[in-house]
């Protein structure tokens, strides 16, 4: 593989990753053959270690990403090998992986302790310029004030010396160099625009784009599009995830998002690539809103809180601001495994229920959220979230056949949300779950896999439930409410190609905005 002397002597000239102040420095070796790959070609390596094991291994991380730079488990690696010589070469492969910046880590024992330093590369483009889909919205605008918005990251493929063109559209609108949309519009309605791509290889793609655009005294987010989604350690179990992700928000029009596996950086990236605002809170939860965020808490270090929140502004005009609160409960044990493996009472469901952590989880989030629950009327409160548990609205006689004959469990984690006055947007929207079960675990894990500390048969069905919620409360009305995956998704083991990112279905929940 040969690349442009240019290129490769500013990529080695990138910033090297630091030791962690309380370690030891590492007295071993990593050398890249390259610090430029193109995707789908394999990286190659060479090792030395004086402390040569047989499960010491080299994993690749996205930059900055979760990979172990305090030398603790964050997030799973995108590729590994075991390296088990005193010195040696190995390869890495990068099918399905996207152009970017990544980070190698040669790493201890089937541990995270450094035995090198770290080594960064990029992986670069072998595709042809595309938008990630066409058309798409933009956030909405308002008669008279200025706008802005971006496109620059909804471009993959080759981006070397990427620049952006507008073809057509409303005259309001202009489109800088660098993918801004700026202008300010001149009257209510949807106003169209055509912008171009183009890099140094002369490839070009272009992408329609909407912008509705709002009167001068009209509600600026008159409907809502909120949703949940788990993406599955960030979406790094299907190949070419990032595109995926970004096409789904797109072509759903959705506005704000609750998210959990973050892998610490999604939340960021696709916030970064939509020119969205956003609140990376650790390696877990994330929030990402195409309308301002004007504040953000608590951090779960700082308050120890399976939850956190953030303002987003709807309306500069009258102030008007939505409240989200996203939330991630403990996922052992398993309610309904333990209903459905092991046939425990209601009671014994109830106790395990606390057991897990979920019951306190979920009462400490609610409590916390009391004062803007309190406020609820003139700001709108949405709690999202990946409860591990499904809801007593759900767990009815006429369902009972669909959850293993089980019927009448007050599950805590959907009953205290509702003794605090949230509403479940999905069963608002489709009161059977008969006719309407609306399960989000899982579209890909059909058959159990074993583990959680069950010994149950592995391949027996795997009890499908909801266990992804979009609750509300205050001045909003639902209008539909649906558990979303894109495309059909093909099961586990074969999921790797899938288009659908997550082991999780969405919950999407669209609002009329009183």
């Amino acid at each position: 593989m040969r690349l442009l002397p240019l290129l490769a002597a500013a990529l080695l000239a990138m910033t090297a990753v630091t030791v962690p102040a309380h370690a030891a420095v590492p007295d071993g070796t990593l050398a890249l053959e390259s610090s430029a790959v193109r995707a789908g070609e394999p990286i190659r390596l060479s090792y030395s270690t004086p402390r040569p094991n047989a499960t010491n291994w080299v994993g690749l991380y996205t930059e900055p990403g979760n990979g172990p730079v305090a030398e603790q488990f964050v997030g799973p690696s995108l590729k590994w090998v075991y390296t088990p010589s005193a010195n040696g070469t190995a390869t890495l492969p990068t099918q399905g992986l996207e152009p970017g910046e990544y980070v190698v880590y040669y790493l201890a024992q089937d541990g995270y302790a450094w035995l090198a330093r770290p080594a960064r590369l990029r992986l670069v483009s072998s595709t042809a310029l595309r938008f990630v889909t066409s058309p798409f919205t933009l956030r909405n605008g308002r008669a008279g004030t200025p706008y802005g918005a971006s496109v620059t990251g909804l471009v993959k493929g080759d981006t070397s010396g990427l620049t952006f063109t507008k073809k057509a559209g409303a005259a309001w609108i202009a489109v800088a160099a660098d993918g801004r949309i700026s202008g300010t519009p001149t009257a209510a309605g949807t106003s169209a625009l055509t912008v171009e791509a183009r890099n140094t290889a002369g490839q070009t793609s272009t992408a329609s784009v909407s912008i509705r655009v709002r009167g001068a005294s009209e509600t600026l987010v008159p409907r809502l599009k909120a949703m949940s989604w788990n993406l599955w350690h960030g979406g790094s179990q299907i190949s070419g995830g990032r595109e995926k992700q970004l096409r789904f928000l797109l072509d759903r029009d959705v506005d704000v998002v609750g998210l959990q596996e973050t892998s610490s950086t999604s939340a960021q990236e696709l916030a970064q690539a939509l020119g969205w605002d956003h609140f990376q809170a650790g390696a877990d939860l994330g929030i990402i809103s195409r309308y301002p965020i004007t504040a953000r808490g608590p951090l779960p270090s700082q308050s120890g809180l399976a939850g956190i929140y953030a303002r987003v502004r709807l309306d500069e005009r009258t102030g008007r601001e939505l409240v989200l609160w996203n939330a991630h409960l403990g996922y052992t044990p398993y309610g309904p495994y333990d209903g459905c493996f092991s046939n425990r009472t209601t009671q014994q469901l109830l106790t395990r229920e606390a057991d897990s952590g979920r019951t306190g989880q979920i009462q400490a989030i609610v409590q916390a959220m009391g004062g803007h629950l309190q406020a609820a009327g003139t700001h709108p409160v949405l709690l999202t979230g990946d409860f591990n548990a499904p809801s007593h609205l759900d767990y009815t006689t006429a369902a009972a056949s669909s959850h293993c004959g089980r019927s009448g469990i007050p599950w805590p984690t959907s009953k205290v949300p509702e003794q605090a006055g949230l509403k479940d947007s999905y069963r608002v929207a489709r009161p059977n779950p008969v006719t309407a079960p609306g399960n989000t675990w899982s579209p890909v894990y059909k058959t159990f896999t074993g583990g959680y500390g069950y010994d149950h048969r592995i391949g027996d069905p795997e009890p499908q439930d909801r266990i992804d919620f979009v609750h509300y409360a205050g001045g909003l009305s639902v209008e539909s409410s649906d558990a979303v995956v894109a495309g059909t998704p093909a099961p586990h083991p074969g999921h790797g190609g899938n288009e659908w990112t997550s082991d999780h279905a969405a919950v999407l929940t669209t609002f009329t905005v009183s």
